[in-house]
């Protein structure tokens, strides 16, 4: 649950599907070193996959957190998901951020916030998949990830079982996917050594032939 069992909305705190796009994960390393949950006092969603996955868990924030905190979000699309307010949202769309200039004053923004939590959706879309990790890697906040099926795990330590297997899935090194995986990585010289052999071999045979004098 989340936090400690403190939210009811379903979730189960398992193991992310391994189609969640390839990328990199980092987070501030206070919270990455200990399972404490901090005192939320605002909390940061991005919504880096389908809108209907902050719609089923903003209810749950809501009756955990109450309806005055601040459940801020950043995203691509128009307008707000159903069940977040304009009173207690503040939307940071990432198309009004472009270059480096617009993004780093948006990172220090951000930053001023001061998020308790980080929330970033790991689906099976592309969406906004540099900008998560970044936020990730930048905020000082307890990030969560949510999976399409509105499963979770927290980033930290106490879920490096979680994480590996995550990294794992999602590197094709797991599940259904890893005998192929290995396979494909074990072929991989021999199928280079064939490859360059050929092309050698292609590059004698059409050297012309030398014109005596």
């Amino acid at each position: 649950m989340f936090p400690s069992g403190r939210f009811p909305i379903g979730w189960r705190e398992t193991f992310p599907p391994h189609n969640c796009p390839s990328s990199y994960i980092g987070v501030d390393v206070r919270y990455f070193f200990t399972r404490r949950q901090p005192d939320v006092s605002r909390i940061l969603l991005v919504e880096s996959g389908s809108r209907g996955l902050l719609e089923g868990i903003i209810s749950g924030i809501r009756s955990t957190y109450g309806t005055d905190i601040f459940v801020d979000l950043v995203t691509c699309f128009p307008g707000l998901p159903d069940g977040f307010q304009p009173e207690t949202t503040r939307v940071y769309r990432v198309t009004d951020y472009r270059g480096p200039s617009e993004r780093a004053r948006l990172y220090a923004e951000l930053e001023r916030n001061r998020y308790s939590v980080l929330g970033v959706i790991c689906s099976a879309e592309p969406v906004m998949t540099k900008w998560k990790w970044m936020l990730a890697a930048r905020l000082p906040a307890k990030v969560f990830i949510l999976n399409e099926n509105g499963d979770y795990f927290w980033v930290d330590y106490g879920h490096w079982h979680v994480i590996r297997h995550f990294a794992l899935f999602r590197a094709g090194l797991a599940g259904a996917g890893a005998v192929r995986t290995l396979a494909r990585l074990a072929l991989f010289p021999f199928t280079l050594i064939f490859l360059l052999t050929y092309a050698a071999m292609v590059h004698l045979t059409r050297r012309p032939s030398k014109v005596g004098d």
